[in-house]
């Protein structure tokens, strides 16, 4: 796996560089400081996985991570950041791993293998019916027989006991997955608000206050997920990123 680093910090590219050559496997392609010598170097030197960090001078990681992600072959894209709030607007780019510094040799070995599967070599070779960011469609079994769910009209995926339920356009729907697999298979899709609730991007209206507490209003549901504390600050820098 060809690795390129993207971090303004010299002392940050040099400890991913380290620990970089200590993992099997990969290899260490290029270093940049910013989102323009980035762009650059992926074009030169065609990485399977940008590691990099959010805040630069010039463009943010996140701009440079949306401009990867628009492309049709994008390399894989881990953030190393000292920014937690940025999680949720980082995932929303389609990366598939958010560090915080400092980033230790097991959290980065971890995030590696994690993405190995997604990775642009695998989408090479792979062909497949699924969409590079989960299926279009998915598929529920229930008393009335099989019902195939459009995954564009879904707005929300709510954990209830051991069930997910999808709120659709069309109503709701029981699926026999786990939240933790739908939120890896469409990461950028879809982000976590809350431990039991993931919110389709693309039909965020915004925030509401209730008590105190806030929930995330969506487009043509009644559905209002509760968002928790932790990821708080996160919705709020997301819906500053839509704006």
């Amino acid at each position: 796996m060809k690795v390129l680093i993207v971090d303004d910090e010299p002392l940050a590219r040099g400890r991913l560089a380290r620990q970089l050559r200590s993992l099997d496997d990969c290899e260490l392609v290029g270093e940049a400081g910013d989102a323009l010598d980035a762009l650059a170097q992926v074009d030169g030197l065609d990485p399977d996985l940008v590691l990099l960090d959010i805040e630069m001078p010039g463009d943010s990681g996140l701009e440079l991570a949306r401009r990867l992600s628009a492309r049709d072959t994008p390399p894989a894209l881990i953030f190393c950041t000292a920014h937690a709030e940025f999680a949720l607007p980082a995932f929303a780019t389609a990366a598939v791993g958010y560090l915080l510094k400092p980033v230790s040799a097991a959290q980065l070995a971890e995030a590696i293998a994690k993405v190995r599967r997604l990775s642009k070599p695998q989408r090479k070779l792979v062909e497949s019916d699924e969409a590079p960011q989960g299926r279009s469609r998915i598929k529920a079994v229930s008393r009335r027989g099989v019902e195939l769910v459009e995954v564009d009209s879904i707005r929300c995926f709510i954990a209830d006991s051991k069930y997910v339920v999808a709120h659709h356009s069309d109503g709701e729907t029981i699926l026999d997955e786990s939240l933790k697999d739908l939120e890896a298979e469409f990461a950028g899709r879809f982000v976590r608000v809350h431990r039991n609730a993931l919110v389709a991007v693309q039909h965020i209206l915004g925030l509401r206050k209730d008590g105190n507490h806030y929930r995330v209003t969506l487009q043509g549901v009644a559905e209002q997920p509760l968002v928790s504390r932790r990821m708080l600050a996160g919705v709020k820098a997301l819906l500053q990123e839509l704006a």
